[in-house]
C-alpha cells in the first residue's frame, strides 16, 4: 500500500519535534490545493500518512513545516525575528507502487530533507 509520510527531528535538542503543524498541498501549474493539515506527535510523527492511497497520484506536491512556532516555544531563538519560520519542501510522486517518507531535520537556523523510505 503506498503511502506518504514524514516525521520531523529537532537536530538542535535531539529530539523528536512535538507540535508541529505540517500541511500539504498538490501543485496544479500556478495553482496549490490544500489536502491536509496535522500536527505531530511525542515521537514528532503524523498519526496516520499525509497522503493515504485515496489520495497517492502522480504529480508535484508541497510540505509546509511550521518550525518557527515550535523553537519559539522551546526558547531556542534569541530575541527578534526566526531565522526559518516556514520550510516548504517541494516533491513529486511519480511512482505509485512506491511507498514516499520525507523526514525534516531540523534547528532553528537550519534543515535538512532526503527521500527515506
Amino acid at each position: 500500500m503506498a503511502a506518504l509520510t514524514t516525521h520531523v527531528l529537532d537536530t538542535a535538542n535531539g529530539v523528536p519535534a512535538k507540535g508541529i503543524r505540517i500541511e500539504i498541498f498538490k501543485l496544479h501549474d500556478s495553482n496549490r490545493s490544500k489536502l491536509r493539515e496535522t500536527i505531530t506527535n511525542n515521537e514528532g510523527r503524523t498519526e496516520s500518512p499525509m497522503l493515504n492511497e485515496d489520495q497517492f497520484v502522480p504529480g508535484t506536491y508541497e510540505l509546509l513545516f511550521h518550525i518557527g512556532h515550535y523553537f519559539r516555544e522551546k526558547n531556542n531563538l534569541t530575541e527578534g525575528p526566526s531565522f526559518l519560520d516556514i520550510v516548504p519542501v517541494r516533491f513529486t510522486i511519480g511512482f505509485l507502487d512506491q511507498s514516499y517518507h520525507v523526514p525534516l531535520l531540523a534547528s532553528p537556523w537550519g534543515y535538512t530533507t532526503y527521500r527515506g523510505s
